[in-house]
């Protein structure tokens, strides 16, 4: 059978086009296979949490295409991201100092029912957190004390802020039957159940400023409360990771003064399930972006690299993360 050029031609073209298609699916197959996706749990879109798991997201992303990390964040709570580390559900997550402490520890079995999850990794600290209360002015709370009695949010569950208030209560002999009510709405809906007068006081502990307290004290009539005296003076004596705090005068409206607390640190944190190699492209892209790192929120404005790597730090530093910090000679 004989073929004439054109048949030739179309022929030669043909199988140079599906050599073209194989070679291409080929390279695509090799770049999807060097990709790593990680998920981050942070908390509500109003506080600190959602901000720092986005940003870290969107330095890391900058750089895709030289380590091969895609990283997105998810809406949690400090609680809620250990136990999803844990479950593997997520690769790494934000929460508070304490709760890093007794997630590793095992010293809180109502939130880390199976024990101490030894596998945890710290990574490195963010922002301070102040246990904080705001009620409304008509409620007649004053002082800490004041709340007995009273419709009150204690947090949200597998919370930090309703693990650290459970901590509190413990230290006053409480009981959420001492409340008219303990509601354990969501952050994002607190603000709201205040100024509607469905709650007396929310407690959230957060980094400042908050979108949620914000929302709060431009909608109606609130007051930060004091948190202080001798209970929560030993409170603090007793547990390095709670430490003084104070909320600026000013940071929200109606208040003219500070107002004293204690509270603790947010950390980052995943688990040796995490590879050395991805944690320390993970640590690179936010210490080497420093700089715009601490423009993304108020709350970051002040933070020191050397603080970080080592304040807050319950669980033991991940593998990938002291490669870094020995390679920019931020510890031995």
């Amino acid at each position: 059978m004989s073929l004439n050029k054109k048949s030739i031609k179309n022929q030669l073209a043909a199988a140079l086009f599906s050599s073209s298609v194989a070679i291409a699916a080929s390279f695509s197959g090799v770049a999807s296979a060097a990709e790593t996706f990680v998920t981050i749990g942070t908390g509500g879109q109003t506080g600190v949490y959602y901000v720092v798991g986005g940003s870290i997201c969107r330095l890391v992303n900058k750089k895709t295409e030289e380590h091969g990390i895609k990283c997105t964040h998810s809406t949690g709570s400090s609680v809620k991201n250990i136990n999803g580390i844990k479950a593997g559900d997520l690769d790494m997550g934000v929460a508070q100092s304490d709760v890093q402490f007794n997630a590793y520890n095992g010293t809180s079995p109502a939130e880390f029912p199976e024990g101490a999850f030894k596998e945890l990794r710290a990574v490195f600290s963010v922002h301070g957190e102040p246990f904080t209360v705001v009620a409304r002015k008509d409620s007649g709370i004053k002082t800490f004390a004041d709340l007995k009695g009273k419709r009150v949010n204690v947090g949200d569950p597998g919370s930090g802020t309703l693990a650290t208030m459970k901590v509190v209560m413990n230290k006053l002999g409480w009981t959420m039957e001492d409340f008219k009510l303990a509601s354990q709405l969501k952050s994002s809906e607190q603000a709201q159940a205040l100024c509607d007068n469905n709650v007396d006081a929310i407690i959230f502990t957060a980094g400042h400023p908050n979108g949620s307290i914000k929302e709060a004290s431009t909608s109606c009539d609130v007051s930060l409360i004091p948190v202080e005296g001798p209970v929560f003076d030993k409170l603090i004596s007793d547990n390095a990771y709670y430490a003084k705090a104070t909320i600026p005068a000013g940071m929200y409206e109606g208040t003219d003064v500070d107002v004293t607390t204690f509270g603790v640190g947010a950390t980052f944190v995943s688990s040796t399930a995490t590879s050395e190699e991805t944690m320390y492209h993970m640590v690179k892209s936010v210490f080497e972006n420093f700089k715009r790192f601490k423009k993304l929120h108020p709350a970051f404005k002040t933070l020191k690299k050397e603080d970080m790597v080592v304040n807050n730090l319950s669980a033991p530093l991940h593998d990938g993360a002291v490669k870094y910090y020995k390679e920019a000679g931020l510890i031995k």
